[in-house]
Order: C-alpha cells, then structure tokens, then sequence
C-alpha cells in the first residue's frame, strides 16, 4: 500500500487560507532500463532492441515537432505539450530579474524551454485509480516559515552591504531565505524606515542598496 502526506501550502501561495493537499511518497524510481524489461515482460512478443527503438523514435518526434508548436497526444497515455519561462542564463533576463519596479510587458524577455507539461489520458487515470490503494504516513507538513526576525534580516542586509559596497534583490533574497516578491517589499519597508541605516540607488535593472549617508 501506497503512503502520502498531507503538506500545507504558504501563506503567499493560499491568499492565507489554510490549503492542504495530498502528496504521495515514491517507493522507488524504475530507470529506464527497468521500464524496458517491465515492457518486455509484458509483451513477450516485442524484443528489448524493439522497444528501445520505439522510445528513441517517440523522444525524436517529440524533439522535432513540439518546438514548431506542436503538441503530441497518445491514446491510452495522454497529451505532452511545452512549458515556457524566461531565460535566467541570459544577461538581459538577468537585468530583468534586479528590475523590481519596471513593467515586464514593456521589455524584451528571453523566453525559453522550461518543461513539458503532461496531460494524462481519462482512460489511463481510471487504470490507475482501479489498482491504488493509500495509506496516511506522517501528521500535516505546514510550510517552512521565515525564522528571522527584522532585527535578524536587517543585520544580514547591512553585512552584505558593509562587504560589497552595495546589495542587491538576490543577495537579500538568498540571505534571508524569502521570495523575490515578499523580499521586495521587504527592502521597501526597510529603505522607507528613518532608522534602518540603508537607503536604494539607481533604478530598474541597476538598482542597489546602500548603507545611508550620515545626516541624509
């Protein structure tokens, strides 16, 4: 029997509703070799050469035909189709990720492959839904909240800039282990504070935190 956990969304992710949601616990990861065997097993008929050589056919079709805009559906299995984001390696999705108060719809952004998405067939959930069986293991898992308190984040932001010179959105981020948005509005909180000691200098892309002049 099958075991999953109840884990609890964030409060960013659940507009701060209490969501629960199932999550299963994998018994084992059947590599690919394993699934070819399991194949053969199953229809004897078919040798292991033939069923690899199918694989490989499916993986270069899939290869060819999605990024022309194409999405593949198989009966029995379900519809693949692309998921895409934007391109972090590139220098200019890089500027755009330290841009906090521009407009993305107005800018240039690498977009490119980040997954597939899988839609599965009716016929092969109600497969599986006729052989599953769960078991509840662990209590609820709530959500890895922050820790530190402002005091605590607000060190970290002023020894980041005391090293530098300067800080920047993923530096603050890493450090404190937030999001870009919550670490964002953060920084905002802390710059409009009188008392916190750093101010912000330039805009968009170039935009940085600063210890602030004495007397400013």
């Amino acid at each position: 029997m099958v075991k999953y956990t109840l884990q609890e969304l964030p409060n960013e992710m659940s507009d701060g509703k209490r969501i629960v949601f199932p999550k299963m616990q994998p018994y084992s990861l059947h590599d690919y070799e394993t699934v070819i065997r399991h194949m053969h097993d199953y229809a004897g008929s078919f040798g292991e050469g033939t069923i690899r050589a199918v694989f490989d056919a499916l993986v270069s079709v899939m290869a060819s035909w999605m990024p022309m805009g194409h999405n593949i559906k198989i009966d029995g299995l379900g519809v693949f189709s692309l998921s895409l984001g934007f391109d972090e390696t590139s220098p200019s999705e890089r500027a755009e990720m330290e841009d906090t108060d521009g407009d993305p719809k107005t800018k240039y952004r690498h977009v490119c492959i980040k997954s597939i998405n899988f839609k599965p067939d009716a016929r092969l959930l109600q497969a599986l839904n006729s052989v599953a069986s769960f078991e509840r293991g662990e209590d609820v898992q709530e959500p890895q909240k922050m820790k530190l308190s402002r005091e605590e984040r607000l060190a970290r932001a002023k020894a980041i800039i005391e090293k530098n010179g300067y800080m920047m959105l993923r530096d603050y981020t890493n450090a404190t282990n937030q999001s870009r948005s919550a670490a964002s509005k953060d920084l905002r909180q802390i710059v409009d504070d009188p008392n916190s000691g750093i101010t912000i200098r330039g805009s968009h892309s170039h935009k940085v935190w600063i210890a602030k002049s004495e007397g400013v």
